[in-house]
């Protein structure tokens, strides 16, 4: 099995470029979606966030914009969730690649991939890129968002340049969907012809 880490920067495609992963038949591990799922109505990790971090959730589990306040801006409270939240996420990465050990390739969308480590956990990493202009659109369209904290979410992120730059495969999605397709085909014909030979 080959695993291939899936990652870019706010704006670039990636949900898009992993859900035609998964239209192709490739398994899709979405860390964003665990996530979700721990801190949800009932998540495994809403107790130990409102303990670390009360008044953070409610019935239907952790508040994100009230959890954003908490640690924002605070290195310290970052690390403690974090502390909470990547092992519990690494658990359901190693559950789900022993759930697909037959499959010739999975995909691990992971936003932060590069920041936090998650190379160590993948055999190649595809990037999601498009042009800045194209990103700052997309970004700026979506509700609440403000130029102030696009540019703060970015910050946080290796720049796109670098990202490419250690990449084994750079996803193009500035063009049609169609453009954007092909490349994940070739990828995924790269790579399944690799396991397979």
């Amino acid at each position: 099995m080959i695993t291939l880490g899936l990652t870019g920067s706010i704006g670039m495609g990636k949900s898009t470029v992993a859900a035609m992963f998964a239209e192709e038949g490739v398994p899709v591990f979405d860390a964003d979606a665990v996530v979700h799922h721990l801190q949800g109505p009932g998540g495994r990790l809403v107790a130990e966030i409102e303990a670390e971090f009360p008044d953070t959730t409610t019935e239907l589990g952790v508040d994100r914009t009230m959890l954003g306040e908490a640690v924002f801006g605070d290195p310290d409270a970052l690390k403690r969730l974090e502390a909470i939240v990547h092992p519990a996420v690494g658990r359901e990465r190693r559950r789900f690649l022993e759930q697909n050990a037959e499959k010739p390739l999975v995909l691990l969308d992971v936003p932060l991939l590069f920041e936090t480590g998650g190379v160590d956990h993948v055999d190649k990493i595809a990037v999601v890129s498009a042009p800045a202009e194209v990103q700052r659109a997309r970004v700026l369209a979506r509700p609440g968002m403000t130029e102030t904290r696009f540019e703060a979410i970015r910050a946080k992120q290796m720049p796109d340049a670098e990202k490419r730059a250690r990449a084994d495969y750079v996803i193009p999605t500035g063009g049609s969907h169609d453009e954007t397709r092909d490349a994940v085909r070739a990828v995924i014909a790269c790579l399944v012809g690799t396991a397979g030979g």
